[in-house]
Order: C-alpha cells, then structure tokens, then sequence
C-alpha cells in the first residue's frame, strides 16, 4: 500500500526509476525495506519498473546484498550491483563478477561507507566500472564527487536544487554526467538542466522506500517539460543509457 495520501491520475508513468532500495539502515529508524514491499509501493506509485540496489551489500556484505538483488530480477525489477569502495581491491573483483552476470549498472555509497571523495579508491573503482561498461549511480554530494568519476556514465541520485548550477557546469564538460530528479523540486530546476545541457540528462528516481515517490513524480509532471520530454525523464533516458530495448 502507498504511504500517499493520494496518487494523482494526472501524473506521468515511470517507466524505469533510477533509485530504488531494499533493505534497511540498522542504525536509524524506518523502513525495513523488504522486497515484496518496496515493489507494492512502486506499484501503487505508478513505476513500472525500477533499478534496484540492497543496503545489505552497501554496509554489510557486498557479495551476498548483490546476490540478493539478483534474484529479484524480472519485469518490474533490474538489479543494480553495489561496490564497497573501502575494498578496491575486492571491488575490482565484484566488478568483473557482476558484468560477467550481465548486470548493467553499479551503486557507490560514498556517505555510508565514510569515504571521501579525494581517496584513491573512489577513482580507482569508477575506472574499473567505466572499464566494463556499467553505468554508475553515485551517492554523495555532486560537488565534491563529481572530480573522480570524470569519463564515466554516471547518474548523480542526490544532486539538491541548491547545487543545481554546480551540476550543470560539470556536465557541461562531462556528457557522460546525468541526475536524479528526486531532490530537483525549486520551480525551475529541472527546466534549468533542460535549457543548459540537454533534458537527457534528466532520469526520474524516487529513493522509494525512504522518500515519497510522488513528489519528484509531481514535479514533473508540474513541469513546463513537453509530453515527449517529460516520457523521456520518466523512463527512457535511463532505458538509453542503460542500453535497455524492451
């Protein structure tokens, strides 16, 4: 069931959102993120499909979190690997382990694995990942991590509306950098990114189960985005770059 006090029937489908997790955070309370539940809120949130990570690979262990997404695999779920950049080494490992499964895209936690931007890990594995082809969905504050993930395809999931320039002058230079539109709720944001780098650059993510899928869903659909831009944000930019057909 939807948290939602309402879904409006106005609103855009999704047809693949960007940002999705099972599990939960052991230290803090919400969620528990439990697989049959995250998938009914999506359904009741009108996302058709979603790219989906586990927060037991990204704090506790990577092999079998990821084994765990793998198995949900299907027609509303595509699995998302997770790298632990506190273990390079490992996560060359994983990289080549997940690509080897046809996974297409992996997910860096920066913040809850307390890892800086400038630590040669961060780099090392967005190479490694760029290196297989895997798109990267990145955590973290795009200011400060935009640096080591230059020449990767990358989608940013927390880039804030207050950031919002700072991302367009980095993707300026970086056609490979996209964004989450879940924090890009000022009045003018997502049509700022539209103007300056392109609306392609613009992927729909919800954080569901520990944000409310409806308000970057809202905003879009608030937008002064045309139709076509507007179906493009909510699923196919991220079926292009993920090199998805169906």
């Amino acid at each position: 069931m939807s948290r939602n006090p309402f879904v409006a029937a106005d609103l855009p489908p999704v047809t693949l959102d960007v940002d999705v997790l099972v599990g939960r955070y052991a230290d803090r309370p919400g969620p528990t993120g439990e697989p049959a539940t995250v998938t009914a809120l999506l359904a009741a949130n009108g996302i058709a499909r979603a790219a989906v990570a586990s927060l037991r690979a990204a704090l506790f262990d990577v092999r079998s979190g990821n084994d765990e997404v793998a198995a949900l695999a299907g027609p509303t779920v595509l699995p998302v690997g997770t790298l632990d950049l506190r273990d390079p080494l490992g996560a060359e490992r994983e990289v080549v382990r997940l690509a080897g499964q046809g996974v297409r895209a992996v997910r860096l936690f920066p913040d809850e694995q307390h890892v800086e931007p400038d630590f040669p890990s961060v780099r090392h594995v967005a190479r490694r990942a760029a290196e297989a082809g895997l798109v990267i969905l990145a955590g973290g504050d795009v200011r400060r991590y935009w640096r080591p993930l230059r020449g990767a395809t990358v989608v940013f999931l927390d880039t804030h509306f207050y950031h919002l320039g700072d991302f367009v002058v980095a993707a300026r230079d970086e056609p490979g950098f996209h964004t989450s539109t879940r924090l890009l709720n000022s009045p003018d944001a997502l049509e700022t990114i539209a103007e300056h780098v392109g609306v392609e650059r613009l992927l729909y993510g919800s954080r569901t189960p520990f944000y409310e899928a409806v308000v970057p869903r809202l905003r879009l659909a608030r937008s002064a985005l045309g139709p076509d831009a507007v179906a493009a944000v909510a699923g196919g930019n991220a079926r292009r770059i993920l090199g998805l057909t169906e």
